[in-house]
């Protein structure tokens, strides 16, 4: 049953997006795809949700999936244009900021284009959520934002500390403003397991970049539930850093192997794997949490919360959260330092999570990544 305290903390978890107004941008991506699908379909009632998204195919059969459900609405938006994001945050309670170019290599082929959705588009969901006295705003962040090497990386930690300064400048009212960082998100479009399944239903070989490159990971739908949950405790300035398992690149490509090799006839000790070495930019290791940001970070049984540097100017803050594990940080949250899952438990969390399903009919992944110079 669990104690008084922690029956009355779910209850407020179950309750804490009802009645309100919730917008997603970028709601056609897999990140807002599945935000909007918890929302409407979760433990959740929110009044409404207001769904923008710059890609009117995408957003066309996002609403078809979703005809049942009278509370929400589709709008082709683009995060470039501020007047229109004033008009739909109007009345808008929660607004998670989703919108981003993510691409490593695009990014830095048309850097001003990413300098435009990542950095300026934020600009402009905070201007709009200031004008209109919005709640919380809360920006989804990436692993590459810490000690970043591309010009993606670069955008996604102006983005967070565009959302810290907002918060420590607000005046009065005004919105509460928070990031929450995390890792990859496997199964997502352009991640590296539907790569490796074709490669695999093909026959191989598969390629793998480099054995000992570790990466944290979490499914679509945990990332999603842990975003929901970051705008319940959020108290303004923080970046969440989500608490996420570890693998070996090598095992992942081993596993599904061993795994879907059968099912399309192949011997699993027939497919070879190549190493292709890593590509520019591209690090060993994945960094959540960086050594300068452990000095000023709380631990929570889900997250790090790293607090800003540079408090609110105009209100005091009281980072109370429930539940502190530690409030002290001793080491950075890097993948190379932390144990990763063993091949059997590697196992488990991809069926559990249903990422060793079939190929959507229709929607082909290719079967291998190209990188500027290759072709």
């Amino acid at each position: 049953m669990g104690s008084p305290f922690q029956q009355q903390r779910e209850k407020v978890e179950n309750n804490f997006l009802n009645g309100k107004r919730v917008a997603v941008t970028g709601a056609c991506g897999t990140v807002g795809t599945e935000l909007v699908r918890q929302l409407l379909e979760g433990r959740q009632r929110p009044a409404e949700v207001v769904a923008l998204d710059n890609n009117e195919s995408a957003l066309f059969f996002l609403e078809q999936r979703f005809l049942a459900h009278d509370n929400v609405h589709f709008f082709l938006a683009d995060i470039r244009d501020r007047d229109k994001l004033c008009r739909k945050f109007k009345n808008i309670d929660i607004v998670f900021h989703v919108a981003a170019y993510k691409h490593v290599i695009l990014c830095e082929r048309s850097p001003f284009e990413a300098v435009q959705t990542n950095i300026n588009g934020v600009q402009n969901v905070i201007y709009a959520a200031c004008e209109n006295k919005v709640e919380k705003v809360i920006f989804t962040s990436s692993d590459k934002a810490v000690n970043p090497t591309s010009v993606m990386g670069t955008s996604k930690l102006m983005g967070e500390r565009l959302m810290t300064a907002a918060n420590s400048n607000v005046q009065g009212g005004g919105p509460i403003f928070a990031s929450t960082r995390f890792g990859n998100v496997l199964g997502s479009r352009g991640s590296v397991i539907p790569i490796f399944h074709e490669q695999i239903k093909k026959g191989g070989p598969v390629t793998l970049t480099d054995p000992e490159m570790t990466r944290f990971i979490m499914s679509i739908q945990e990332a999603v539930r842990l975003v929901i949950d970051s705008a319940m405790i959020a108290r303004g300035g923080e970046v969440f850093v989500t608490k996420m398992p570890v693998i070996r690149i090598e095992d992942l490509a081993e596993v599904m192997i061993e795994e879907l090799a059968p099912r399309y006839g192949h011997d699993p000790t027939a497919i070879e794997i190549v190493m292709i070495g890593a590509k520019p930019g591209e690090k060993m290791y994945e960094e959540l949490m960086s050594v300068e940001e452990t000095r000023r970070a709380v631990e929570l049984p889900r997250y790090f919360a790293v607090l800003p540097a540079f408090r609110g100017i105009y209100r005091r803050i009281r980072y109370d959260y429930p539940d502190v594990v530690s409030e002290t940080v001793e080491n950075p949250y890097v993948s190379s330092n932390e144990p990763p899952l063993n091949r059997e438990e590697l196992g488990r969390f991809l069926k559990a999570n249903k990422l060793l399903g079939s190929l959507e009919s229709g929607q082909e992944h290719p079967d291998r990544r190209f990188w500027p110079g290759e072709r």
